[in-house]
């Protein structure tokens, strides 16, 4: 039994091809030994023969294949990995960031501050695998997409994507996939990007691309960043190096091609870009119930799909949100341009105006800015503050308002866009504004709020 979701439901989903539910949970076929997405265009199978997971590496521990013609582990991640504040969804946030790959199962629990059994215990009663499981199956996962991506030397991949051997790699892909790393190189379909990984970003609709790029684009810092032509490039810092990222609309997806320094850094990046642009939102649910608000829902079914930007660099976000308190976008933009500038890091391949990569806090800490600046540079160099994908966002709140100077609305904007926090009313004039004249109760669009704020910052900017 899958414990995200009714058996009911998921079997109306099943017969219906919801696609809204992919990512949601997984079908597995006791016949057949192969597990899919809800939306699976293949014949439904008959209920006794059905098993349902609420992840990919629960089934693969129960010995099902991933079905070549859905691709199931493709699939949008659930959202409710990155809305949740307990232990087992900070701990898929940190998985899905690599953390087990770079400092094992004890690195892991070290960050979330409970022993390694209560972790794989908590893990296997929520999602059906432990923390080994799930960082395997992320590992085949992007081996699948740098096979597919590219003509890169099969041994160069099984390291790149985190396997300790060629033999493991060898048996995992024939595991998982049921068949082999040449035969899935074969199953290449997008044209390449010399020098580039392109790759198709999942998401669930709606989804107003275009509208998450042009406020990425907007807010664009000279150096790091670049919008042009409806696409929004920018520099990455990864673990294991440099990387450049370029995004634009596609056909139903978010097409993503990716220059990175070092390999073993795809499964971060793509995670990265997928929080940048928050993919992983059940955007339909979203828009449903803050349609149904008789104030709110005209500006909802005029602009469906509103996404709540994210980040690439919580730090980054962070210090942006400090200095953009109380300055006009322009001034912001100016003044993180002259910190990139003097304090990034030089790329090594500059990717046209993509020139370096944000100053790394430590180089903050000791840079010319404000007493708030300064502290918040400092707390997060030296870590006693951190803004990671495991943090606890209630605590982080709570470190925040106690630096100096710091405003409820950069705490806010950092809870928001580097903390993922789905229910934020920015304390904003142009929000407040917007809601006054909507004469709305913003109490009501609880646990959505961030989503809300999207709707009224673009409404306050046809008020004159």
């Amino acid at each position: 039994m899958c414990r995200v979701i009714e058996d009911e439901v998921a079997f109306a989903a099943m017969e219906s091809r919801d696609p809204r539910f992919d990512g949601w949970f997984y079908v597995a076929v006791t016949t057949t030994g192969i597990y899919c997405r809800p939306s699976c265009p293949a014949v439904m199978p008959k209920p006794e023969n059905v098993r349902l997971f609420p992840s990919a590496a629960a089934a693969q521990v129960h010995g099902f294949r991933a079905c070549k013609r859905c691709r199931p582990d493709a699939a949008p991640g659930s959202p409710e990995w990155n809305t949740r504040t307990d232990l087992v969804g900070r701990a898929m946030r940190l998985i899905a960031e690599g953390i087990v790959d770079r400092e094992g199962v004890a690195g892991l629990a070290a960050r979330l501050g409970y022993s390694q059994r209560q972790v794989h215990r908590q893990l296997v009663a929520e999602v059906g695998a432990g923390p080994q499981a799930l960082a395997r199956t992320q590992r085949a996962q992007t081996a699948r997409m740098l096979l597919e991506a590219g003509s890169l030397p099969v041994s160069d991949v099984a390291f790149a994507a985190g396997f300790a051997s060629i033999r493991q790699f060898n048996d995992t892909i024939r595991q998982v996939y049921a068949t082999t790393p040449s035969r899935l190189r074969g199953a290449v379909r997008d044209a390449h990007v010399p020098g580039a990984i392109t790759l198709r970003l999942a998401y669930r609709p709606p989804m107003d691309v275009a509208a998450s790029l042009d406020y990425l684009g907007a807010r664009a810092v000279p150096g790091i960043e670049d919008y042009r032509a409806g696409a929004y490039s920018r520099s990455l810092a990864l673990p294991h190096g440099a990387g450049v990222v370029t995004l634009r609309p596609g056909a139903a997806h978010v097409s993503c091609e990716l220059r990175l320094e070092d390999l073993r850094d795809l499964a971060v990046a793509v995670q990265r870009c997928r929080r940048l642009l928050d993919l992983d939102a059940d955007q339909q649910a979203i828009d449903a119930f803050l349609g149904a608000d008789p104030r709110l829902g005209p500006l909802v079914a005029r602009r469906p799909g509103l996404r709540v930007p994210g980040c690439a660099d919580p730090g980054e976000l962070a210090i942006r949100a400090v200095l953009g308190r109380r300055a006009r976008a322009g001034e912001v933009r100016d003044r993180l341009a002259g910190l990139v500038a003097t304090h990034g890091r030089p790329l090594a391949r500059p990717f046209g105006p993509i020139t370096h990569l944000f100053p790394d806090m430590a180089a903050l800490a000791g840079a010319a800015g404000c007493r708030t600046q300064l502290e918040l540079a400092r707390a997060l160099a030296e870590g006693s503050i951190s803004l990671d994908v495991g943090c606890d966002p209630q605590h982080v709140r709570k470190q925040l308002l106690d630096l100096p100077g710091m405003s409820q609305w950069a705490v806010s904007c950092i809870r928001m866009r580097a903390l993922g926090d789905p229910d934020v009313l920015l304390p904003d004039p142009s929000v407040r504004r917007a809601a006054h004249l909507l004469s709305a109760q913003p109490g009501h669009w609880r646990p959505w709020r961030s989503y809300a704020t999207q709707h009224l910052v673009r409404m306050d900017r046809t008020v004159p």
